[in-house]
């Protein structure tokens, strides 16, 4: 058996005492330089890398041998589009000049809007609001529309205020003037400075209304059930029920939608009324830009990245085409190259091994569930009940997405995506009134990622992450414990974190805790706030992680790696862990955590994901085990260690 430890990378002058991640990571860390066309890279990359050569090969055969009409025919044209680039380069912005065209006759606000609706139903414009249809988490047995903030050209609300991004700011100004003009909505330079000072004042304002990421991630806060007709209309005639309309949703039923930021929906009437209307052509002008600039002539396309990739992220390289092309495909059709994915790459038996290892983990979870010490006696059961109702999907789903009705040509790239908005939003829709389609998943297959739905109550594990470092069947179960297994016991324990607590079982958003136990974990996530508020990664010399903002991941982070350190002693069946390469089983685990974390970031990124992103830094997901006894004993840390950390101040909540 293989320990499926990637050794070369250990750094002996760190001790796994004093720096876990350090230590296993640090000469790669030290050595490894980021690939020009990206902001980061690591082991999620290296995978994200395979699976991206294996749906490229799958879409170049697909357009060469798949038959007319077939799923692989759709596939191939859908990619042969975007690789047309003698085409289209012939066609520049032609493309968009009808849309642009008629956003400059754009009379008053009630024609903005509509005109809005029209190209936010083809995607190509995100608009002020986003609808989406999702579980109505008030009554998980039917479905509901959500109306979600929406509106900005940067990252982030804090983008607008805060000073740090002052810099950024000026060069978003230059950037869309630029686009503007590259455009021909703003042939003059002078115009397009204006226009994009326009853009920047309208948008300072939209952000103002804007609710933060901390906010807008506190569930019971965000659902709010709103008579769709009570929902303050955007201007006189013209509200809701009109823009739903022409987006093409079923009226009759939605008699309710669930408006997400309440005080941001009721600022958009005063936004309309008082922004003067030539900005709001301006920013609509720019939305369709911004949306499509990645479509369109070379020029465009580097002009767009300019800002973007180096500017936001700071990557200095455009990836190559291909690449492109199949992220272009894997986002318009995901589910249709996932269905040629699974067929080659991903074989029955990984599919019942990790079986084996979710069914170790929730058994886990249930251990540790039955003798928590701060948890009383009444929310525990309904605890139990929750995690024995949960629903693990693996590798890829039961049911395939039907393409039969989507419509794509080999020249025409700019039709073919809004072609597949168009099919999304009518598959999207066509869910209101019906039964929930619990077969459905959010991801693709060859997506290297998992993710829990509170709505759903489910636990999903695509084929492409069950993968080494992850997943390896020729790995030793330490490794696999520590890097799958804690991912697994991530996602189950965001059933439990401080968000995904307030669901029950069914995906019912209600309170299913007493009081007391309640303000008992609310004080444990506090700790666990207090702890990462304020760390700097490594490599950065300003900026610092938001508690409050990652405190989910981190709780999910903290109990994953708990229960699957209990699953992997279940593993043993009482005995001993086996010794391999002088490493005990116990250390195996805890150093194939740190390697699934493997990971290094450009500066602009790492400062970037810092104020949106509600995962910590990868350094600090590792060394949450600073925590845990268990990491402690196998590796004898000792007071004054720099992982060593007092009983008292540990954070233990799952």
């Amino acid at each position: 058996m293989q320990p499926g430890l990637d050794l070369q990378h250990v750094d002996p002058a760190v001790r796994p005492q004093d720096d876990l991640y350090g230590h296993f990571n640090g000469i790669w860390l030290a050595e490894h330089e980021i690939p020009a066309d990206r902001s980061a890279d690591g082991v999620f990359h290296a995978l994200r890398d395979a699976s991206e050569r294996d749906v490229h090969a799958l879409i170049e055969r697909s357009a060469q041998d798949a038959e007319p009409g077939t799923v692989g025919a759709k596939v191939g044209a859908l990619f042969a589009s975007f690789m047309d680039e003698a085409g289209i380069e012939a066609r520049r912005r032609d493309p968009i000049a009808p849309d642009l065209a008629e956003i400059r006759t754009v009379a008053d606000t009630t024609a903005l809007v509509r005109t809005m609706a029209r190209l936010q139903l083809d995607g190509s414009v995100g608009g002020f609001v986003v609808p989406y249809v999702y579980t109505d988490v008030g009554d998980p047995d039917r479905y509901a529309v959500y109306l979600h903030q929406a509106g900005l050209g940067l990252p982030d609300e804090s983008y607008y205020r805060e000073e740090q991004f002052a810099a950024i700011r000026e060069q978003y100004v230059a950037h869309t003037a630029r686009m503007l003009a590259l455009a021909g909505w703003s042939p003059d330079e002078a115009e397009a400075q204006g226009a994009a000072q326009a853009v920047m004042a309208l948008e300072t304002a939209i952000a103002s209304h804007h609710w933060s990421n901390v906010e807008t991630r506190d569930a019971v806060k965000a659902y709010n059930p709103t008579p769709i007709d009570a929902v303050p209309a955007f201007v006189t005639g013209y509200g809701v029920r009109e823009w739903l309309g022409e987006l093409g949703a079923p009226l009759e039923h939605v008699p309710n939608v669930v408006v997400r930021q309440p005080s941001y929906v009721a600022a958009i009437p005063a936004l309309l009324a008082e922004q003067p209307l030539e900005a709001w052509r301006h920013w609509l002008a720019w939305s369709l830009v911004r949306g499509t600039a990645r479509l369109l002539d070379a020029e465009m396309v580097q002009a767009n990245f300019d800002f973007y990739g180096t500017v936001l992220s700071g990557t200095p390289e455009v990836k190559e085409r291909w690449k492109r092309g199949v992220a272009l495909v894997e986002g318009a059709i995901g589910e249709a190259v996932g269905e040629l994915y699974v067929a080659e790459h991903f074989p029955p038996e990984a599919k019942a091994r990790m079986l084996v290892l979710v069914d170790n983990l929730v058994d886990a979870y249930r251990r540790r569930l039955e003798v928590l010490p701060w948890m009383g006696a009444q929310t525990r059961q309904r605890a139990l009940a929750k995690l024995a109702a949960f629903t693990p999907k693996i590798g890829y789903p039961d049911r395939w997405r039907d393409y039969g009705t989507l419509e794509v040509t080999a020249d025409d790239l700019v039709g073919n995506v809004r072609q597949a908005s168009l099919f999304e939003a009518r598959r999207e829709w066509a869910k209101l009134g019906g039964p929930v389609d619990r077969l459905e998943w959010f991801m693709t297959p060859q997506t290297v990622n998992a993710y829990y739905n509170p709505g759903m109550n489910e636990i999903v594990f695509p084929a492409a992450i069950l993968q080494p470092p992850f997943f390896d069947m020729a790995a030793d179960d330490a490794v696999n414990y520590g890097a799958i297994g804690a991912v697994i016991g991530h996602e189950i324990g965001h059933g439990f974190d401080d968000q995904g607590s307030r669901y029950d079982g069914t995906g019912r958003l209600v309170d299913w805790w007493t009081a007391e136990d309640r303000e008992r974990f609310d004080a444990l996530a506090a700790r666990l706030i207090a702890q990462f508020d304020g760390l700097r990664p490594r490599a950065l010399a300003e900026g610092g992680v938001s508690g409050a903002l990652t405190v989910g991941e981190n709780i999910g982070d903290l109990g994953g790696v708990a229960v699957a350190y209990e699953a992997y002693q279940l593993s043993l069946g009482g005995q001993p862990s086996p010794v391999i390469d002088g490493l005990t089983g116990e250390q195996r685990f805890f150093l194939g955590w740190a390697q699934a974390w493997r990971a290094k970031y450009r500066e602009a990124e790492a400062l970037r994901l810092l104020t949106i992103d509600p995962h910590s830094p990868p350094e600090f997901r590792c060394n949450i085990v600073a925590n845990l006894a268990e990491f402690h004993a196998a590796f004898d840390v000792q007071p004054g260690d720099g992982m060593w950390r007092d009983e008292a101040d540990r954070v233990v909540i799952w």
